[in-house]
C-alpha cells in the first residue's frame, strides 16, 4: 500500500553556525513519502439517516457564507540540522502551514495536531490579510486534533458551525476551504465518497470513522474544514493517499463528531482522555479476534490472550473490531466494564476497569 501523507505543508529556513550572515534559505516543499501512515480498510456501512429534504447550496453560496471562519496557520518551531555543515554544528528554523477554522467567538481554532507540533511560535492569518499570534490551548495525538487560541479581534472571530457527521451519506456534496500550498482560501468541492474509513493517527491509535473525500485537498489543506451542502463543518481535512505525492482524489477528514468531543475536551482542560483496554486486534472487519495484549494494561490484568476472540461487551454483541473499539471510545477512564470473549470454544466473561490511553 502506498503510504499516506498528512497535509501540512513544510518550509525550512536554515541559520548555520559559521555560515556567512544573511545566507539562509527558505523553500517549500511537499511533505514526504515517510509521513503518516494509514491502513484503509473495507468495512460494511452502517444504516444512515435518512438525507435533509433542506435544499443544498450552492458551492458560492457555501463559500459566502464560511471563508471569512477558514485561516490559515504557520508554526515555526526549532531542531537540528538535517546534514552537516561547515565548522561542526548548526541550527535550523522550520516552518509548517497549514489551515484551521474558527471555532468559538473566544478566539479558540481548530487545526491538525499534526500542524502545531513543537511550535515554537503561532500565526493566524484572516480572509483579510491580517495576521496575529496564537498558542496552543492543548493537542490530542490520538485523534490528530488541536485547538490554539489566537490573540485578534472579536470582529474578525466568525465561528463555523459544526455539523453531525453522523448524518452523512455516500455521494453527499462536501466543499473544502484551507490553504494549499499556501494559496489561502482555496475552495473545492466533491461528494463523500466512502464513510466509516479508518485513519491512523500520530500517535499509531486508529481515527475510526473518517470520512473519504474526492474534493481536491493537498499540501496546505491540513486542518481546514469538510463543510457539508449547509455550510456546516462536518469533518477536518487531514491525510491523502497518493501515489504521486498531490492530491489523486482520495483524501480523508476527521468527523464533526469527533471534533466536538475532542474540542470540548482540550478548550475546558487542556487534553483529552480515551478509554483504554490494551489489546490490538487483527485486521478483519468480521470480528474483533486480538492478535496482541499490551502488558500492564486493563486487558492483560483480566488474562486476555492472544487469538481470543472478543463477543459482547457491557452485555452487547460485538461483531467487528470498529463495534469493539467504538464501544470502548464510548466509555471514559476509569469506568467498570464487562467482557465476554471466547478461546478454545468456551466463553468467558471478565469485569475489568478501563485505562487511560496512552501518549
Amino acid at each position: 500500500m502506498k503510504p499516506r501523507r498528512s497535509l501540512s505543508v513544510a518550509a525550512l529556513a536554515v541559520v548555520a553556525a559559521g555560515l556567512v550572515a544573511g545566507g539562509g534559505a527558505a523553500v517549500y516543499a511537499a511533505l514526504s513519502p515517510s509521513g503518516t501512515k494509514t491502513v484503509v480498510r473495507q468495512v460494511t456501512v452502517r444504516d444512515s439517516q435518512p438525507a435533509a429534504t433542506t435544499q443544498a447550496l450552492s458551492v458560492n453560496e457555501i463559500y459566502r457564507r464560511t471563508y471569512k471562519g477558514a485561516v490559515e496557520i504557520t508554526v515555526t518551531s526549532q531542531g537540528s540540522s538535517p546534514s552537516p555543515v561547515p565548522f561542526g554544528g548548526g541550527s535550523q528554523t522550520q516552518k509548517a502551514q497549514g489551515s484551521g477554522f474558527v471555532y468559538d467567538a473566544n478566539g479558540d481554532v481548530v487545526t491538525n495536531q499534526h500542524v502545531v507540533d513543537g511550535a515554537r511560535s503561532i500565526s493566524v492569518r484572516f480572509w483579510n490579510g491580517a495576521s496575529y499570534s496564537a498558542h496552543v490551548v492543548g493537542t490530542d495525538s490520538s485523534t490528530d486534533l488541536a485547538v490554539i487560541k489566537v490573540d485578534a479581534p472579536s470582529s474578525l472571530l466568525q465561528p463555523l458551525a459544526l455539523g453531525d457527521s453522523s448524518t452523512l451519506q455516500v455521494g453527499d456534496g462536501v466543499v473544502a476551504i484551507g490553504s494549499p500550498f499556501g494559496l489561502q482560501e482555496s475552495v473545492t468541492s466533491g461528494i463523500v465518497s466512502a464513510l466509516h474509513r479508518q485513519m491512523t493517527s500520530p500517535s499509531g491509535f486508529a481515527i475510526d470513522d473518517s470520512i473519504q473525500t474526492d474534493a481536491a485537498i493537498n499540501h496546505g489543506n491540513s486542518g481546514g474544514p469538510l463543510l457539508d451542502t449547509q455550510g456546516r463543518v462536518i469533518g477536518v481535512t487531514s491525510q491523502i493517499e497518493s501515489g504521486s505525492g498531490g492530491n489523486d482524489g482520495v483524501g480523508f477528514a476527521i468527523p464533526s463528531n469527533t471534533v466536538k468531543s475532542i474540542a470540548g475536551q482540550l478548550i475546558s482542560s487542556g487534553k483529552a482522555t480515551h478509554a483504554y483496554l490494551g489489546v490490538s486486534l487483527a485486521s478483519n472487519s468480521t470480528s474483533a479476534r486480538v492478535s496482541a495484549v499490551r502488558a500492564g494494561t486493563p486487558a492483560a490484568r483480566a488474562g486476555l490472550k492472544p487469538g481470543d476472540l472478543v463477543t459482547a461487551f457491557e452485555g452487547k454483541t460485538i461483531a467487528s473490531a470498529d463495534a469493539l473499539r467504538n464501544a470502548i471510545s464510548a466509555k471514559k477512564p476509569g469506568e467498570s466494564v464487562s467482557l465476554t470473549y471466547s478461546r478454545a470454544g468456551k466463553s468467558h466473561t471478565v469485569q475489568l476497569k478501563l485505562a487511560s490511553r496512552p501518549s
